[in-house]
């Protein structure tokens, strides 16, 4: 993905996880999350996201239509099951925030 995620005029919702892994190594924790990213982009108020992070910390803001698809998302089996294995072996400590985009500014710098 490539640059922000673009999203609708204010109001809608944004969902912040933040993360910092285990010492661990597990190849799973790659192929998960990328197929936790594509089935969230599939899920119904769906948005978009972004993510950034380093070896030490992962922050990922998913942008939602509304409460209901944040809570249909929550509750999708696949990702519960990935919740579970964040708990039990991927995540030393993670914060979940949920917000409401009230207000959002962009810039774009001009083609040269």
């Amino acid at each position: 993905m490539t640059g922000p995620a673009p999203t609708p005029e204010p109001p809608y919702w944004a969902v912040i996880f933040t993360a910092r892994r285990t010492d661990q190594p597990d190849d799973s924790y790659e192929q998960t999350a990328e197929r936790m990213f594509a089935l969230a982009a599939k899920q119904p108020g769906c948005l978009g996201y972004d993510t950034a992070g380093s070896d030490e910390l992962s922050i990922t803001v998913s942008y939602w239509e509304s409460e209901a698809a944040i809570a249909a998302w929550k509750a999708d089996i696949e990702h519960l099951d990935a919740q579970r294995q964040g708990r039990e072996r991927w995540y030393e400590c993670f914060e979940l925030r949920v917000a409401r985009v009230e207000r959002a500014y962009a810039f774009t710098r001009p083609a040269s």
